[in-house]
Order: C-alpha cells, then sequence, then structure tokens
C-alpha cells in the first residue's frame, strides 16, 4: 500500500484530528486559517477552534486575483499561473502561521482548503441550459499539499455540482452536523460577499441553505474602485447618507429574487455592471458616494430580511445567527434587526464560534467528513446531494 494511503487510513481511524480549514472568499480581502480539533464524524461530530487568523492578501496579489475575477473572459495564461501562485502562496501562509502558534507541521493532520473562487456559473444565472451547472475555485491542491508536506483536501464545490447540486452554499452541511438543535428554530446567516443562510428547523425536517443576494461585495466593490478603500469601515459612509428609494427598488428589480428558495448567485450579476445599470434605470446616476454607500448597505439588508421572510417558519419563533464580514457593519445589523422586528437576531459567537472562524471550520468539517465520514450524515438536506466532498492531495 502507498504509505501516503496507509497514513490516510490511520488518520481517518484516529479518536481526534487537527484540520486546518481554510477560506477566502469573494471579497479577496485574505485567507482564513482555522485551526480545529475535530473528533467523530455525522451527528456526533464534535469541533472547536484551537487557532484562528486571517492573513491579510497584499494589494499586489489582490489585484492579480481581480483580473479574472469575476469575469466572461479572461487570459488563460494568467488564470493557468493564478491556480499554482494561489496554491503556493496559500502554502507559505500556513507554514508561517503554524510557525507563529508554534505548531509543527508535522501536528497537523489535514489540511481543507475551499480554494478562490474566480467564477460562479450555475444554469439558473447563466440560463445556459446547454451546460451544466457550474463553478470554478483555483489555488492547486496539489502546490499546498507539496509546499506544506500535509495531505490536503481541496476542490469541494465540484463534487456538489457533480451530485446534483449547485456548488453553492455549502453551508448548510456543517451547520445542520454541528448546530441543529431540537428545541430552537435558528437560521445561521453568513454575511460574506455573497449573503447565505442555513435554515435548522426544531423539528430536524426541511433543512435547507440558501443564497440571499450580495452582502458585502457590492458595498464593497464600490469603496475600492471608486473610493480607493478596501471597505466601508464601521459602515461609516453608509450612515452618513441618504438611501435613494428609486435606486433601492431599481437594485431588487431582478429576477433573481424571484426565484423559489434554496437558490444560489456571485459577484458575476451583483457587480458595479449591474449598479451601473440600476442607476441608469432609476436616473440616479449624480448621487453623492455617501447616498450610494447607504443604499447598497440597504440593498444587502432589504434582499437579505425578504429571503428570511419567505423562509416558512410555521409562525413558530425563529432565531438568526449572523457571522461574516457583515458581522461588523453596524448600519446593515441595525436595518435587519429593523426590517425582522419579529425576530432575535445575535452574533454567532453565542454557539460557541468565533464568527469569523466559521467558514473556515466548516471546510475542515467537511474534510474531516470526506476522511471519517459518510455520505448518509447529509441525507437530512433538502435540495442538497448527500456526499463527501473534496479532492485527495497526497505530499509525494
Amino acid at each position: 500500500m502507498n504509505e501516503q494511503l496507509e497514513k490516510l487510513v490511520i488518520i481517518a481511524q484516529k479518536p481526534q484530528r487537527l484540520i486546518i480549514g481554510l477560506m477566502s472568499g469573494t471579497s479577496l480581502d485574505g485567507l482564513d486559517i482555522a485551526l480545529c480539533r475535530i473528533s467523530g464524524s455525522g451527528r456526533h461530530t464534535r469541533l472547536s477552534v484551537d487557532q484562528f487568523k486571517t492573513v491579510a492578501y497584499p494589494p499586489d496579489f489582490r489585484e492579480q486575483i481581480k483580473t479574472i475575477f469575476a469575469k466572461r473572459t479572461v487570459d488563460f495564461e494568467k488564470l493557468c499561473g493564478l491556480n499554482a501562485l494561489i496554491g503556493i502562496r496559500h502554502a507559505a501562509y500556513i507554514l508561517e502561521t503554524l510557525k507563529e502558534w508554534q505548531v509543527q507541521p508535522s501536528a497537523i493532520d489535514l489540511i481543507a482548503s475551499h480554494g478562490q473562487t474566480v467564477f460562479h456559473a450555475p444554469q439558473s444565472l447563466t440560463g445556459h441550459t446547454d451546460l451544466p451547472n457550474s463553478t470554478l475555485q483555483i489555488g492547486d491542491g496539489d502546490h499546498i499539499a507539496v509546499n506544506t508536506g500535509i495531505i490536503t483536501i481541496s476542490d469541494f464545490r465540484q463534487k456538489h455540482l457533480a451530485g446534483g447540486g449547485e456548488g453553492a452554499p455549502l453551508a448548510a452541511y456543517g451547520d445542520y452536523l454541528l448546530f441543529s438543535d431540537s428545541h430552537e428554530n435558528r437560521v445561521l446567516l453568513n454575511i460574506g460577499g455573497i449573503a447565505n443562510f442555513t435554515y435548522l428547523p426544531a423539528s430536524g425536517s426541511g433543512v435547507f441553505s440558501t443564497d440571499t443576494g450580495p452582502g458585502n461585495t457590492l458595498m464593497d466593490q464600490y469603496m475600492q474602485h471608486q473610493l480607493g478603500k478596501l471597505m466601508d469601515t464601521d459602515a461609516e459612509m453608509a450612515i452618513k447618507g441618504n438611501v435613494s428609494e428609486v435606486l433601492l427598488q431599481a437594485l431588487l428589480s431582478n429576477t433573481f429574487f424571484e426565484l423559489p428558495l434554496p437558490r444560489t448567485t456571485g459577484p458575476e450579476l451583483f457587480n458595479l455592471d449591474y449598479l451601473e445599470r440600476a442607476q441608469h434605470q432609476s436616473g440616479t446616476l449624480n448621487l453623492t458616494p455617501e447616498d450610494i454607500m447607504a443604499t447598497l448597505c440597504a440593498f444587502s439588508a432589504a434582499s437579505i430580511s425578504q429571503a428570511v421572510r419567505n423562509t416558512n417558519f410555521n409562525q413558530d419563533p425563529v432565531v438568526v445567527y449572523a457571522s461574516g464580514g457583515g458581522l461588523h457593519n453596524p448600519r446593515l445589523m441595525q436595518l435587519l434587526k429593523q426590517q425582522l422586528p419579529n425576530i432575535r437576531i445575535t452574533s454567532f459567537k453565542e454557539l460557541g464560534l468565533p464568527p469569523d472562524a466559521k467558514e473556515a471550520a466548516l471546510f475542515a468539517l467537511l474534510a474531516n467528513e470526506t476522511i471519517a465520514g459518510s455520505p448518509e450524515n447529509a441525507s437530512g438536506i433538502s435540495g442538497s446531494p448527500a456526499i463527501c466532498m473534496g479532492k485527495v492531495s497526497f505530499p509525494r
């Protein structure tokens, strides 16, 4: 037997595994690294985050990724090169972070790498029924494995597509296994570049995960392109502005918001071209940056709250647990609480995991299921294939 395969079998049989979860989202701000301690599998999984860090992408690296990110036409030479380069960079970030944490790479059982999404193309978004649902994450897992010396599980979304899904969102798997509660109806809301949530009814029946629309992506894109800033820190710009109701209605006038839940989307739809078309449609091209940011913030809040209201709670109380970058936007959270007055909205930290580490940790859990779990563990999730995800890369 190949010694690496034998090592994988030993890892699968361990009572407890140390798994590094990696996440780099559509905001392109950096790489989330979560060192997770995981035991068991399925509904018996226990996960704790020992360490967490976000390594910021250098501006030149972020700009390189932007040249191919969410674009219909790209330089294939650059795409191929970045697939390798991102893997190499992520490996270096892991080794630097482990050194900072005083953890030896040999102590890590697995790396779970989400990769960097560069294009998301479900049929519901593209309208091209002659092509299957598709998505592309780059940052080659073999480069990560070889450069760190650690077995790496990567490219999780492809199995979801192959199993009949749309490749996103994947949060339902970890949310369902870790955070279901027979005494409370829960909505686990993640506000990243794109906002999504998992609905966990107390009954255990009808679990699903869905994208809602833009989270931070339009706000971040506008700040970066128009004002040269990474984001609207503490919603300083949005708070100063006034919401343009006509622009807001134009932004909400898209067939995506008429699709039934669950649904999926990405920056391929919600980008600065989308904003410009809405401004032309509504005659609001002369708005101040403050008013545009106020309206974009209101757009994210309205699309999230609309999706939550469209979920059938059967009149039972529900609690929303929020995570992701949007949790740190005070104006966005204020609007959500105003628009969902009968629902308690609180931080995901109440459930025992750092909110910023959630997505990276959930990919560590997906890797754990691939190695030590079973497809049947995910059979309770509506609209999602019961599968284990990820490709295995050996260091040698």
